[in-house]
């Protein structure tokens, strides 16, 4: 059985800090609900080490083609990514306004 390739994954710091601040907001009105956001969204971004082409590319105006995956959590929430080697670049995190 063939072995599938691990890629690492590295958050951005912009990312880093759009999550941490949204999972603030959210815990001002439920500490409960800000946890589990953020461990849904946590282990979505971990699971990218494993096949992170499973997602679709990010097809929008002004974005080079091909070059941003994206993939929705809990849909409401989407990640934004590029694959570089062996390597996942986490760049941008966001509510979800639509898919």
């Amino acid at each position: 059985m063939e072995k599938t390739p691990q890629y690492k994954v590295i958050v951005s710091d912009r990312a880093r800090q759009m999550l941490a601040g949204h999972i603030r907001f959210l815990a001002q009105k439920s500490p409960t609900a800000a946890r589990e956001v953020k461990n849904d969204l946590m282990n979505a971004i971990r699971s990218l080490h494993q096949m992170p082409e499973r997602f679709p590319f990010l097809e929008a105006e002004f974005i080079p083609p091909n070059k941003y995956h994206k993939m929705f959590v809990e849909k409401w929430y989407l990640v934004l990514y590029q694959i570089k080697d062996q390597t996942v670049y986490v760049d941008l995190y966001l509510p979800a306004i639509e898919k």
